[in-house]
């Protein structure tokens, strides 16, 4: 009896402190919960303006006039009045082809006229003696008109020489070849003493780089909505297009479209435009690459959000916004065309709305925040274009890269 009442007081004791812990332990995990840390986040307000949107392409420069050098005649070079590189004016002698036989066809061909010539004044003489005596009857008129068509014939030949000699002479002329325009001339030019084969052998190029064009290649669709934007301009001004050279600076002088191909390519739907540059200083080289971009198109009042508050989520897309209790609120958006470090947002977003633009790692809806407000200087956010590594082949027209980018012609 005295053993059971022990265990008993034992039991109890053990009850008293497992109801004692528990009960400890759950005022320490209510009291975490309330003393939980706010998560630190970094908020801005969305970006409401009107918005220009650049489409951008992948070009090439290409000269707006470029005329391979060949010689007329076949020979010899003999001399060469040019370096390799440098600009030479319209009628610059360039090259000397060896003229020694072509001055001997001329020689040859003003001999055989002048033989020919004789014998022309002889028809002539002879046929005026033959007239004169068929005035008298002393011979018959057969005799005359045997002599006439001699005379003519006598004629075809000297006109036929005199040919020869203009073509002699000008095959003479031709050993000496000159720039037919202004322009640079390349470097792939022909040495002195390499023989040369007329109509064949191309002597240098010459081409022409101020104005020079940028070539690229747009879609139907986007070809039908710049030609729309530009109807619907009052002045019907050319669309506005600058370059991005490969180094990333910024060309200093806008162009304008002036040439665009007659049809669509058959295999890729694509058309080729050329767009035309001053090139005062010649800093622009024909096959060198750069960005084209063409404005025109404006989103009025365009609700802009930056690139990095936009999150993916089984093929939708959404942000994290400060609501006014400050808790985390998850919002499903639709995004538009990307603009600088921007999105356009077509649908979820209005206004008045701060987007979470630091902090999002691990973050869910319904946390409590701890808000930083920032602006879009101190991010580092901005409107101008970001460079997108993607290409467009120029042939093809077809883009690769960021689908959402500037003129992505799969967008």
């Amino acid at each position: 009896m005295k053993f059971f009442f022990k265990r008993k007081i034992v039991a109890a004791a053990m009850v008293a402190a497992i109801s004692s812990t528990f009960f400890a332990g759950c005022g320490s995990n209510q009291q975490k919960q309330m003393e939980a840390p706010k998560q630190p986040v970094k908020v801005m307000k969305v970006v409401q303006r009107d918005t220009p949107l650049i489409s951008e392409y992948a070009g090439q420069l290409v000269g707006t006039d470029e005329v391979q050098v060949q010689s007329k005649v076949s020979g010899s070079v003999v001399e060469k009045y040019f370096r390799g590189g440098e600009f030479v004016e319209a009628g610059k002698l360039l090259y000397k082809i060896d003229s020694r036989q072509y001055e001997s066809q001329v020689l040859a061909a003003q001999a055989n006229l002048a033989a020919s010539e004789v014998n022309l004044r002889n028809a002539e003489m002879d046929l005026q003696r033959d007239q004169f005596l068929l005035a008298n009857n002393a011979i018959a008129e057969q005799t005359v008109t045997t002599q006439e068509a001699l005379v003519r014939a006598r004629e075809a030949e000297a006109a036929a020489l005199q040919a020869s000699v203009k073509l002699a002479m000008e095959n003479l002329a031709d050993t000496e070849i000159y720039a037919p325009m202004s322009g640079q001339v390349g470097v792939d030019d022909v040495a002195v003493g390499a023989f040369v084969t007329a109509g064949a052998t191309t002597l240098v190029t010459i081409g022409s780089i101020d104005p020079i064009f940028a070539q690229f290649t747009i879609s139907e669709n986007e070809y039908l909505k710049f030609m729309t934007i530009q109807a619907n301009q009052a002045t019907h001004d050319p669309i506005e297009v600058t370059i991005t050279l490969s180094d990333g600076r910024e060309y200093p002088y806008t162009g304008r479209v002036v040439e665009t191909d007659r049809e669509l390519a058959n295999n890729t739907g694509s058309l080729i435009m050329k767009a035309i540059f001053p090139n005062p200083s010649g800093m622009l080289m024909p096959g060198m690459f750069a960005r084209v971009k063409l404005s025109g198109e404006t989103i009025p009042r365009a609700i802009l959000v930056p690139q990095r508050a936009v999150q993916q989520l089984l093929g939708k897309s959404f942000v994290m916004v400060a609501g006014a209790d400050n808790k985390s609120v998850a919002k499903t958006v639709e995004l538009g065309p990307q603009v600088g470090s921007y999105y356009v947002v077509t649908k979820g977003l209005n206004a008045q709305d701060n987007v979470i633009v630091e902090g999002l790692t691990n973050l869910r809806e319904g946390v409590d925040l701890a808000v930083t407000n920032v602006t879009a200087g101190e991010m580092g956010f901005t409107l101008a274009e970001v460079t997108t590594p993607y290409s467009t082949d120029t042939v093809t027209g077809a883009t690769s890269g960021n689908p959402n980018a500037p003129g992505n012609l799969n967008r």
